[in-house]
Order: structure tokens, then C-alpha cells, then sequence
């Protein structure tokens, strides 16, 4: 499963979804079992996987999914879920009741295949019986203000549910589990998608709290003394109902940019990918972006024109307005100001479809932004300042709306210099 950028007309698109999900490949080293085959999953991207897994199966086969809310399409077999994303609902709380149900019971003639992509972790809330459905609600809206990583806000995730870390193939035991994922996290550990319901990672409560430390993340007192214990700790991934498990990582960034380095050269644009893993936050990458594209236009170094430059990776946003806007849109509004009155045009856009809360994927920019949004009455410093990216692309008619695209590999970042 690769992404290719959208080669429809610039600015904001029609509502139909794009449809970048390709078949799934068959499990290759396990026969079809004696018993049932079971199909849980969850993510942005979940239900078109298990439509697509539906086509090839042919055998019996039973199960529940859930993906955020619009992005549901028909299964014949498989249950579909709607629930919030990025900040969990009871939707969702039911969701993950509907995965651990599906599990019950199971015995070695049995096989689970697990179809887990980006957004999983908010879709799935299951918080330890003493805590609530709102302390994980408050312990997502904590993580996404923070600026942390995603590999800090799942390993503190991980210490808070029963269902993450590993918890839900554990629940699966004695039968085998096959994982299909779909990454969007930086380096593609498959632990880290949807904070690994069906794949433990040794990281620990101490290490949980270290993080949560060294970034300051604000927690209500509830949950800072949750993780001051040890209860319901994550299982580790020596223990034996993990024994015989796959991970197959179908789709990720890096084969999304490699698909569209393949679609730039076979236009006659050479392509430069310049990483699959870039994290930090959004408006400094935006600069430090700028600056290689000025490099180019001015000086023709590092590399010559023309050419575009691709990156990948999930950048952060620290919180420290109240605008409206995502990471690719804050993202392109850093670029745009860095390198106002450069010759060059820019895509940044989430390539679920949804940048953040809001309805685009991203945004266009190219050197005039800033100057144009200056001529509307707009101070671009202004609304970067305020998290209010969105606004600025909007005045400009500039963002990019695909609708749901059915997969989900993280950030995706082209930069045209001609």
C-alpha cells in the first residue's frame, strides 16, 4: 500500500475520498487455520483495510474494526465502529469492549489478524478499572498540547489503558496472532502504531514517567499517582503468549516518498528525499525547510534545480494559542514567512486527510503567501504566533481538502524549486 500525491487542481478539493488503499497481502507462512479467523483492528484507515482483507480471504472469517467517525465503509463479515479522534469518546470505550468480545475464547486452531494503522490510539480508549473514561480523555488532551513526540505520547498511553502494549494479543492467547500495519510513526516500529494493542515493547512505568518528566506533560493528580504505581503494567514481550506472532509492516512513509520521487522523475523533476523520520516542532521544521530551499534557489546547492524535495516523518505543535490549524499547516506558515520571495511551491498535508481536527489534509504555499496574506489585512507572524494556521490558509483559499484517503502513513512534505 503506497500513496501518490493528488493529481487533481490546487487548493480545495471536492469532499470525495481518494482511494489509496491496495490489497493486502496474504499471510505467507501460516495455512489457513482449523478453526476460526477472527479480524480486529483500528485506525483512520482500519475499515478499508478490512474490506480489503474481506476480498481476499475467501474462508470464513468474523470481526470488528473501528476508525474514526466518516471514514467507515461497507464490510460484509466485519463490523465496522465509528468513534472520536484525536480525543476519545465512549464510542470509543465500547469499541475496544467490541475487539477484547471478539477475542474471547479462542484456542490454538484459531488465528487473529490484526489490521492497525494511524489514529488507533485515540479510537481505542480502555482505561485500567480505576481510572475513567474521562482521566484518558484528559491524558490525550495533555499529550497533544505537550509537543511531545509520538513515541513519548504512546509509551505514557501504554501505561494507562488494557488494552495497548500488547494487551489486546495477550487476550488473544492460545491462538496465533498475524498484525498487518500500516505505519505512520518515525522509524516504522510497529509498537508504536496505534500504541500496539497486539504488540508489546519492554518500555516500562519508570520509563513512562521519565518522559512525561523531562517534557513536563501537565497531568491531573489522578493520573500522575496512577503512574506512580505499578498496577496493570504492560506485559513484557518475552512472555510467552506472544511465541509464534507476525508483524508485517505493509505501508509507510518511506514507501509513500519513494512513490512519489517515482511519479517526479517519470514527469522530468529530479527528487531528493530528504528524510521519512523528520520530528520536532512543525514551525521549526518549516525553517529549517526554508533555508534548504533558499540554499537551492539561490546558490543551486545542495542540490541543483530543478528539483523537489520530499520529507516525511510526524513534526509536533506546542500549544501556545488558541487558532485553529494542525502540524502541516503550521508547518507550511513557517516555510512561507522563512522564505518569502523565493521562487518555489510547497504541499504539506496529512496523508489520512485530516491535518489535526480540522477538515483539510494540509495546505499549499508557495513564496508569495505571506506577502499575499499581508495584503488581506492578515499578519502571518501574527497568526503563526496564535496556532492559527488554518486561518491563514483559508483567507488564501489555499487549503488542500481530499476528504478521508483510507490510509494513513504519516506527514507528507514536497517542496517544487524550478
Amino acid at each position: 500500500m503506497t500513496t501518490t500525491p493528488s493529481s487533481g487542481p490546487p487548493h480545495r478539493l471536492s469532499n470525495a475520498a481518494a482511494s489509496w488503499a491496495a490489497p493486502l497481502p496474504a499471510p505467507t507462512t501460516t495455512v489457513r487455520p482449523r478453526g476460526r479467523t477472527v479480524v480486529v483492528g483500528a485506525g483512520k484507515g482500519a475499515a478499508q483495510l478490512a474490506a480489503a482483507f474481506e476480498s481476499l480471504w475467501g474462508g470464513p472469517l468474523e470481526g470488528v474494526v473501528v476508525t474514526r467517525y466518516g471514514y467507515a465503509v461497507h464490510c460484509d463479515r466485519i463490523r465496522v465502529i465509528e468513534a472520536a479522534h484525536p480525543v476519545p469518546d465512549c464510542n470509543g470505550l465500547i469499541a475496544s469492549h467490541a475487539l477484547f468480545e471478539a477475542v474471547r475464547g479462542l484456542t490454538p486452531d484459531d488465528l487473529v489478524v490484526a489490521l492497525f494503522c494511524g489514529g488507533g490510539s485515540a479510537l481505542l480508549p480502555c482505561p485500567p478499572e480505576e481510572l475513567a473514561l474521562e482521566d484518558e480523555i484528559a491524558l490525550n488532551r495533555a499529550l497533544l498540547a505537550s509537543g511531545a513526540p509520538i513515541s513519548v505520547m504512546n509509551a505514557i498511553r501504554k501505561q494507562v489503558s488494557r488494552i495497548k502494549g500488547g494487551r489486546l494479543a495477550a487476550a488473544c492467547h492460545p491462538a496465533k496472532v498475524i498484525s498487518f500495519i500500516v505505519s505512520d510513526v518515525p522509524g516504522d516500529d510497529p509498537a508504536q502504531v496505534a500504541s500496539g494493542p497486539t504488540i508489546p515493547d519492554a518500555t516500562d512505568r519508570a520509563a513512562a514517567r521519565a518522559m512525561r518528566d523531562a517534557w513536563r506533560i501537565e497531568l491531573p493528580e489522578r493520573l500522575v499517582d496512577w503512574l506512580k504505581g505499578e498496577n496493570g503494567t504492560a506485559p513484557s514481550p518475552n512472555d510467552p503468549v506472544f511465541a509464534g506472532h507476525e508483524v508485517q509492516v505493509i505501508a509507510s512513509a518511506r514507501l509513500s516518498l519513494e512513490a512519489a520521487a517515482a511519479r517526479a522523475d517519470a514527469l522530468g523533476i529530479p527528487a531528493i528525499i530528504l528524510s521519512d523520520a523528520i520530528e520536532g516542532e512543525a514551525r521549526d521544521v518549516g525553517k529549517v525547510h526554508a533555508a534548504i530551499a533558499r540554499e537551492v534557489v539561490l546558490r543551486n546547492r545542495p542540490f541543483e534545480r530543478p528539483v523537489v524535495l520530499l520529507s516525511g516523518g510526524e513534526t509536533t505543535v506546542t500549544l501556545r494559542g488558541h487558532g485553529r490549524g494542525g502540524r502541516n499547516t503550521e508547518f507550511l506558515l513557517s516555510l512561507a514567512i522563512a522564505a518569502e520571495g523565493l521562487s518555489f511551491a510547497s504541499l504539506a498535508a496529512d496523508t489520512d486527510g485530516i491535518d489535526g481536527s480540522e477538515s483539510n489534509a494540509g495546505a499549499f504555499a508557495d513564496g508569495s503567501s505571506a506577502t499575499r496574506l499581508r495584503a488581506l489585512g492578515r499578519d502571518p507572524v501574527a497568526l503563526l504566533s496564535g496556532n492559527d494556521a488554518w486561518t491563514a490558509f483559508n483567507c488564501l483559499e489555499d487549503l488542500f481538502v481530499p476528504g478521508p484517503t483510507g490510509t494513513n502513513v504519516n506527514d507528507f512534505r514536497a517542496i517544487l524549486v524550478r
